[in-house]
């Protein structure tokens, strides 16, 4: 069989040119060459000096991660030639040169590889907590399967989206990414957490969001109502619901935070489709049943 062909996509808002070309200077700079380039400019006005070869999509406002990666999809699969889309961080850097051909190998290896999360590190080598895909992981260097992975830097096979669809488009961002690993969990696919696979990235919070609160707590209903079954509905939303009065000190944000929840529980996120019990059991197996 040929070998799997890497597209890669980028969003950015247009407010971070030279990490932008610094990371398509890294993409271009691998040794096995990703078949297809684009950058969404997620309502960002033009997108001026983009390296040869890279294909510019300018939207006219800002969709979101969501959104405006659901763009990228469409774009890479009009092209026909792309068999693993890589998501990248516009502020994140590529800094060893066999990344995507470390990658290429793992898709080739397992034909039911679904995606592959890259471990993301600062400048000075440290990985976050909350970027290791695993609950009580202390370290980032373990890979294997998991129930999630990392926006900043993933891979995503197309045949897999071919079939379970793309991101959940009201979601805008946050948690969208464990909505797309519990379906394709649930659709028979893998997710890996693959740390020899390194995205530097500059230590952030996402808090520093002003939507943030809201939008997390709105999400994590809509995950759960989307994609539990009933029993595990109130379940998990009561111990998210715990775990936030326990954690955190901001009176404003609990606020905000509960505001997203009543709406979450009042609007629609999108069409439901329950896990099957088998696939609760699988997460359990591998440490994250969909409770917590």
């Amino acid at each position: 069989m040929a070998r799997p062909r890497v597209g890669v996509a980028v969003l950015t808002m247009g407010t971070r040119p030279k990490e932008l070309r610094a990371l398509l200077d890294s993409v271009a700079a691998q040794d096995e060459p990703a078949t297809r380039v684009v950058v969404i400019g997620n309502g960002a006005g033009t997108l001026a000096d983009l390296p040869d070869g890279v294909h510019g999509v300018e939207l006219p406002e800002n969709r979101g991660v969501s959104g405006g990666r659901n763009v990228a999809i469409e774009t890479l699969r009009s092209f026909g030639d792309v068999d693993v889309l890589v998501d990248l961080d516009d502020d994140g850097l590529l800094v060893d040169t066999d990344v995507f051909r470390r990658l290429v190998d793992l898709y080739e290896a397992e034909p039911r590889l679904g995606v592959v999360s890259f471990r993301i590190a600062d400048e000075n080598g440290e990985t976050q907590r909350r970027h290791v895909p695993r609950l009580g992981a202390k370290d980032p260097m373990r890979g294997g399967e998991v129930t999630t992975f990392l926006g900043g830097g993933h891979g995503l096979s197309m045949r897999m989206l071919d079939r379970i669809g793309g991101w959940p488009e009201d979601f805008f961002f946050t948690h969208e990414e464990t909505d797309l690993a519990w379906r394709a969990l649930d659709d028979g696919w893998t997710v890996r957490y693959a740390p020899e696979l390194l995205l530097q990235h500059p230590k952030t919070s996402p808090a520093r969001h002003a939507v943030y609160y809201r939008m997390t707590a709105r999400n994590r209903v809509w995950l759960a109502k989307r994609n539990l079954p009933v029993p595990l509905v109130p379940v998990y939303l009561g111990v998210w619901t715990l775990l936030t009065l326990a954690r955190t000190r901001s009176l404003p944000g609990l606020r905000a935070w509960f505001a997203g929840f009543f709406e979450g529980v009042r609007r629609s996120g999108g069409t439901r489709r329950p896990m099957r019990w088998s696939t609760v059991w699988r997460m359990g197996r591998l440490g994250r049943p969909p409770v917590i």
